[in-house]
């Protein structure tokens, strides 16, 4: 039975001096021999871990320069084993993993290459033309390319070759002791600003938050994960693969998640806990039932932003026991589950978390109907805040005034909606109005902003989220045309595609044409407006609706049927609150 009063974020104990210090003993202990990294039918244990971390820890002194900082080692790969050998490299080197997000390309990837001063970039071939294309925008940066672990349409690249680079290198152990408060990952994240944070993560965040989760899995070395989720994300990183190195367990790695895939996959490699984000138990839930399902190995999933029919059909299902947290990359805040579930809370808030408005008022509790439905959303949905300030953030990389901003009071400002009932009981209700969660990654609204607006027939383009049914957003842009302008949503909808230059997660599943959007006094769009009004046409007036079905070219004319199966949808699926608010 899992701890379910495990010790608040940051307070677990450190299980070992540091990382470097954690994997020398799982090589040399009692671990030694179990298997630590899965990934196909090639498995690697503790002490064949240890091994290739040291070879790349020897590349990364090899390539440290700066007396100043740790080497940034950008990590541009999918979830192959040469990625847990960076961070393990990094470990024994004291070097900085800067996990990069594969769904940014050109310009987005170069910004974050540069906001976080990568020096040495790692990539596979797979993502080598995305490379490739901002190569003269990141000047400086060491390329090099794994071959280790081919795809069949891999394409040509023209970068150094990882193994022949260490070939060159010696093989040990360098033997430094980097000590806990080293930086050892820098995890993209996205807030109010226009552009992601990079959340700095030391040796001592990373094992503590894995040990913490060790505890409220009740997981120890006879077990294993199953890491399907990226691993540039920090769900990944410290709920699937950060318990594995604490407890001596082991890991088995998906490339990619696959719905399909998810129950051949833990059955094979025996995986015994998951972590997951969004919509994953969704899309496995909408594969065809067996009468087999529940004869599977997986005994315990975490994750967040799950809706509690998924939760309750899918442990049913498959036999899991599910624990939906709420988290975040900063991991300022928590709640405790060490009380009767609720449906659609996260659990019980501590005394110093609470929900309050733009000037730090705290907010009245949530009022329900008999069925359930909430009463005063107007009046209790709220930023979620932690009185008590950081818990473990460690702040912002390279961005002092967002470090600030959310630390402002002394508090901890999440930059999640919420409220609470009675009870504290603590229930989500989205993102602030300029953060969009679409399948389980977050991202700013300000770029979607300008790219929709560079449209030639478009004045002004707002991008906000609509409740997904199952987790997280869909999204939305409400845009104004210009004067003497028809908007054509086929061609709008074309030239997102061709032109905007817009990632497919980023390009918006609902379209909205209005005369005018609500403004403040100085003329900025109000998007907690547009959050509230959503798709509802008892709250958009004469506005026009369009929306765009999956993998569809075009928009088309949403219809007051599809806007009755929407919210009959997020009523059956135990979200019906998001619809009120």
């Amino acid at each position: 039975m899992a701890v379910q009063n495990a010790p608040a974020p940051g307070e677990a104990p450190l299980p070992a001096a540091d990382a470097a210090a954690l994997l020398r003993s799982n090589a040399a202990g009692p671990h030694a021999d179990r298997v630590a990294v899965r990934f196909g039918d090639r498995t690697w244990t503790h002490a064949g871990y240890h091994a290739e971390s040291s070879r790349w820890a020897q590349l990364f002194v090899d390539r440290h320069r700066s007396s100043e900082r740790p080497l940034h080692v950008g990590v541009l790969l999918d979830n192959t084993p040469d990625y847990l050998f960076a961070l393990g490299g990094a470990a024994l080197a004291g070097a900085t993993v800067v996990g990069l997000n594969h769904t940014r390309t050109g310009e987005h990837l170069a910004r974050d290459v540069r906001h976080t001063d990568v020096d040495l970039l790692v990539t596979e071939p797979g993502h080598w033309p995305d490379v490739e294309g901002v190569r003269a925008d990141v000047p400086g940066v060491e390329l090099i390319v794994s071959h280790r672990f081919p795809r069949h349409d891999d394409p040509p690249d023209g970068a150094d070759d990882l193994d022949e680079v260490l070939d060159g290198l010696p093989r040990e152990d360098p033997g430094l002791e980097p000590g806990p408060d080293t930086r050892w990952a820098l995890i993209f994240t996205s807030g109010t600003s226009s552009a992601p944070k990079a959340v700095v993560c030391s040796q001592r965040r990373l094992l503590v938050t894995g040990n913490r989760m060790v505890m409220l899995m009740d997981l120890t070395a006879e077990d294993v994960g199953y890491v399907c989720m990226p691993l540039f994300h920090s769900n990944a990183l410290m709920v699937g693969w950060a318990p594995s190195i604490v407890v001596g367990a082991g890991v088995a790695l998906a490339r990619r998640f696959s719905a399909s895939g998810w129950l051949p996959d833990v059955r094979h490699h025996g995986a015994t806990w998951f972590n997951y984000t969004g919509k994953p138990l969704s899309y496995i839930l909408a594969t065809p039932a067996r009468a087999d399902d529940a004869d599977n190995p997986v005994r315990v999933a975490f994750g967040n932003e799950g809706s509690p029919e998924v939760l309750e059909t899918f442990a049913a299902r498959f036999g899991v026991r599910v624990i939906d947290a709420f988290g975040s990359t900063e991991g300022a805040i928590a709640v405790s589950r060490d009380a009767p579930p609720r449906r659609g809370a996260m659990g019980v808030a501590g005394p110093t978390v609470l929900v309050v408005d733009a000037d730090g008022r705290e907010l009245p509790p949530a009022r329900f109907d008999a069925d359930g439905r909430l009463l005063n959303a107007e009046e209790c949905v709220g930023e979620i805040v932690n009185t008590a300030g950081a818990g473990p953030f460690e702040g912002y990389y390279n961005n002092d005034e967002a470090t600030a901003s959310a630390l402002r009071g002394g508090w901890y400002w999440s930059g999640d909606l919420g409220y609470l009932d009675e009870e504290r009981y603590l229930y989500f209700a989205g993102r602030t109005a300029d953060w969009i969660r679409v399948d389980g990654e977050n991202f700013p609204a300000g770029p979607i902003d300008e790219a929709v607006a560079a449209h030639p027939g478009v004045v002004v383009a707002a991008a906000y989220g609509v409740p997904d049914v199952h987790a997280g957003d869909q999204l939305a842009v409400a845009v104004v045309p210009r004067g003497g302008v028809r908007l054509d949503p086929v061609e709008l909808a074309r030239w997102i595609d061709e032109s905007s230059g817009l990632p497919p997660k980023w390009r918006p599943r609902y379209l909205r044409i209005a005369d005018e959007l609500p403004t403040t006094g100085t003329n900025k769009v109000v998007k907690r407006t547009l959050v509230h009004q959503k798709v509802r046409r008892d709250r958009l007036g004469d506005d026009v609706l369009w929306v765009r079905d999956r993998g569809e070219p075009a928009f088309r004319p949403f219809t007051a049927a599809d806007e009755e199966a929407l919210r009959e949808a997020l009523v059956a699926a135990g979200r019906a609150n998001l619809w009120e608010i």
